[in-house]
């Protein structure tokens, strides 16, 4: 092998391992991020209460330390002015189960009575979510999925 072509392999070889680094660190600082986001709304029928289920995977780096999560009605104020990370600092937290080694699926459920149901807000709903890595970092979607009540 020519010296030339040595020196150009050993150049690339740098040029590619530093590419690697950056990415790793990159990907290192990247927020929580959400998959699979659904959420199942059960409407209450035949003296039964009903339910809402939510559920998504969550994604971080340095893994998921939790979840809040929050349905809002589409005809709400929250529509006007943005649901913010602060607003959601006193909603109530997923269920949330390691998925992998930077993943994990969380699961929210809550009962929904007959009263609830009837002075609910007919239509479109989202569902909000706050996710807080465990370095601290957080990402807010507002409208991570959605559901309708009927």
């Amino acid at each position: 092998m020519s010296r030339r072509i040595a020196l150009s392999l050993a150049a690339g070889v740098v040029v590619l391992g530093g590419a690697g680094a950056f990415a790793l660190a990159y990907a290192g600082d990247q927020p929580p991020a959400f998959a699979h986001s659904t959420a199942r709304y059960t409407a209450p029928a035949g003296g039964r209460d009903g339910s809402l289920t939510f559920s998504t995977e969550v994604t971080a780096a340095s893994g998921v330390k939790s979840l809040k999560v929050l349905a809002w009605p589409e005809k709400s104020g929250f529509a006007k002015k943005p649901l913010t990370a602060a607003d959601m600092a006193e909603v109530e937290s997923a269920t949330c189960e390691p998925a992998g080694s930077d993943t994990a699926r969380c699961v929210y459920r809550t009962v929904v009575s007959a009263a609830d149901a009837a002075s609910a807000p007919h239509g479109a709903w989202h569902v909000a979510v706050l996710a807080t890595a465990k370095d601290g970092s957080t990402t807010l979607d507002t409208k991570v999925t959605g559901f309708t009540v009927g």
